[in-house]
């Protein structure tokens, strides 16, 4: 009789299993014209440690939802983000849906604990300050070229820059 209860136990746990993958091949089923997303099945049956153990992987930053303003960049980990959040929320004396965290999009740094962490200053896009070179948002710089014409609208010179594929740009 022991017997029978251990092998209708195992049954068990094997139909279990096998809900669950079937749930997961089902939620990512390939429909006609789209790419398969499905993830391995080791990998759709993680534990719930797995799976805490991945979202401390992220970095988040916290910000006003009323003036978008960023108070904090590089917190490591959900829970962290939430006490920092909830801690500034105290501080600044605001209400509960003012204050909301983010991951952050990107490459995510390993470093830091806390507040703003800049490994290396990204290049400023945009007319330089001396006004002879411009740079795009891909980071790619080039010489800016101005007009004879003069733009009243402005208060200066018209101005351009010539991509390194021959293109000409306005800037403004």
């Amino acid at each position: 009789m022991i017997l029978l209860e251990e092998q209708i136990s195992h049954y068990l746990q094997q139909q279990e299993t096998a809900k669950r993958v079937l749930l997961v091949i089902k939620k990512h089923h390939k429909k006609k014209g789209e790419a398969q997303e499905m993830p391995p099945i080791p990998s759709a049956l993680l534990t719930a440690e797995e799976t805490e153990e991945l979202e401390e992987e992220h970095s988040f930053y916290v910000y006003r939802t009323d003036t978008n303003a960023v108070l904090a960049r590089g917190i490591q980990g959900f829970e962290a983000a939430k006490s920092r959040a909830n801690e500034l929320r105290k501080s600044h004396g605001l209400k509960w849906d003012q204050v909301r965290f983010k991951a952050e999009r990107g490459t995510q740094s390993t470093g830091g604990s806390g507040g703003s962490t800049a490994a290396a200053p990204k290049k400023q896009f945009g007319v330089s300050k001396d006004g002879k070179t411009f740079t795009n948002t891909s980071g790619q710089s080039g010489r800016v070229d101005y007009a004879k014409r003069y733009n009243p609208s402005k208060g200066r010179r018209f101005r351009g820059y010539t991509d390194p594929q021959g293109n000409y740009h306005d800037i403004d």
